[in-house]
């Protein structure tokens, strides 16, 4: 891996355990108590049919097949509960805003972290993106012992720069990705003016796809007062202001792209985070696989 001497360095190795314990932490936090399950989502799919014998269930039966041949016959299908797993994680420009805990890029990598772990733990083969304009890193999708150290690692070496090209780098993925399965894009969604056409590539090749809106509290809230200077992140525009005359204008375009983002995802059949860097991270994997098990089955 390019650079990878880097990780020798005390405060780096020192920064990759860190985040494996949040990881650790904010999943088994979650898992406590619970039995194993496929957490996120299971596919099912057909294997062969056999003829009925007593004691089968009648749900079974293929009724298609007994109109043909006036013969009962049972439905059998393979459970996959090792699904694919595909992290997307955003490194543009923008991701980079935010000191701390509240850094985007930082809290994204948290999140795709315990994503990573909670996969990984069930076997489930994981692999990893980064990009802006195309992909920048990748790490195959497996389900060693490995894994997990791989990811973290790169997750700590890379920074954010750049700007974003959501629909390139979903093609450019789509094609290394060779089954179906579930890809979760973590993102600002800030300059991807190719976003739906960009989430479309994914669903078009068969993958359910969850989003994870990730936006700083300054952001949402535009909580700034007196004189401020905002400097784009991906572009050179400066602006000197006073914040509140552009308050009440910023926070109903920013309302109306969630809302739009919103009811594009859903047309999509796209599971939508909205997720503050303020919020804990237990709460946000609570409440994203709260809805992955309510759905039985990947969408088709």
């Amino acid at each position: 891996m390019p650079g990878s001497k880097r990780y020798l360095r005390p405060e780096v190795t020192g920064r990759i355990r860190r985040l494996e314990l949040t990881a650790r932490r904010v999943v088994e936090g979650f898992l406590s108590g619970m039995h194993r399950s496929p957490y996120f989502g299971q596919s099912i799919e057909f294997l062969q049919h056999r003829q009925y014998v007593p004691g089968d269930e009648i749900r079974h039966i293929d009724w298609k097949v007994y109109a043909r041949q006036d013969r009962l016959h049972i439905k059998q299908y393979e459970e996959e509960t090792n699904l694919r797993l595909q992290l997307v994680v955003d490194r543009s420009a923008s991701m980079a805003y935010g000191d701390g805990d509240s850094n985007k890029f930082d809290y994204s990598a948290s999140i795709a972290a315990s994503l990573a772990y909670l996969a990984l733990r069930q076997k489930d083969a994981t692999g990893l993106y980064t990009f802006d304009t195309a992909v920048r890193d990748s790490i195959t999708a497996r389900s060693n012992q490995q894994q997990l150290a791989r990811m973290l690692a790169l997750l700590e070496s890379v920074g954010a720069d750049g700007r974003t090209d959501l629909k390139s780098v979903a093609m450019e993925i789509a094609q290394t990705i060779p089954r179906r399965g579930l890809v979760v894009v973590i993102s600002d969604l800030l300059g991807v003016d190719s976003l739906l056409e960009g989430l479309q590539v994914f669903r078009a090749r068969g993958h359910d796809v969850a989003l994870f809106h990730v936006l700083h509290d300054h952001e949402v809230d535009f909580q700034f007062d007196g004189a401020t200077r905002f400097e784009g992140l991906e572009t050179d525009q400066i602006l000197n202001c006073n914040p509140r005359a552009l308050r009440e204008g910023y926070l109903e375009a920013l309302n109306e792209f969630l809302e739009s983002t919103r009811r594009a995802c859903g047309r999509l059949q796209i599971d939508y985070m909205l997720t503050r860097t303020s919020e804990p991270l237990d709460a946000v994997l609570a409440k994203f696989l709260s809805t992955r098990l309510r759905l039985p089955n990947l969408r088709k």
